[in-house]
Order: structure tokens, then C-alpha cells, then sequence
């Protein structure tokens, strides 16, 4: 005989913890070296004068200066071209 009351197991308790993506500096900020500018999935923003990419895509400056945004054209594989913004650091 049980000595406990049957219960039912407990699902979707846990939640994952946030990813805190997005621009974090905007045209216009002063950027001191090591700042992180972007953090994305992807190459969603492209990296430019004195901006490095970081192994999970963020965009940190690697040199002092004012962050400034602008389009630029990219050429794919195929031979198509799309426009992506540019973050540099002047």
C-alpha cells in the first residue's frame, strides 16, 4: 500500500534566461576600446573601422572614438546584393 497520495509530475516550470540582444551604443556615443556595441545573432549589422566581431557575432570597438552607423552594400554568393548597416568607430 502507498504511503503517499499519487501526484502528477511538474512540466514547463523552468524558463531559459534572457538574451539581452541589441544595440547597446548609438550614432553619435563615444565608444572606449573593448565596448560592445551590437550583440546579435547573425551579421545582422556589419563591422567596420574600428570594430572587431566577436565569436558569437558582437560588435565591440577596438579602438576609442564616436560610434556612427551607415548602409552599405553587400555581395552574396549568388551574386545578389543586399544592403546592411555598418557600425564603425571614428
Amino acid at each position: 500500500m502507498a504511503t503517499k497520495k499519487a501526484a502528477g509530475s511538474a512540466k514547463n516550470l523552468t524558463d531559459s534566461n534572457a538574451q539581452y540582444l541589441g544595440i547597446k551604443l548609438y550614432a553619435g556615443e563615444k565608444a572606449k576600446k573593448g565596448n560592445i556595441i551590437v550583440r546579435q545573432r547573425g551579421t545582422r549589422y556589419m563591422a567596420g573601422k574600428g570594430v572587431r566581431t566577436g565569436r558569437d557575432h558582437t560588435l565591440y570597438a577596438s579602438s576609442d572614438g564616436v560610434v556612427s552607423y551607415r548602409l552599405s552594400r553587400k555581395t552574396k554568393f549568388d551574386g545578389s546584393t543586399v544592403k546592411r548597416q555598418k557600425v564603425e568607430v571614428k
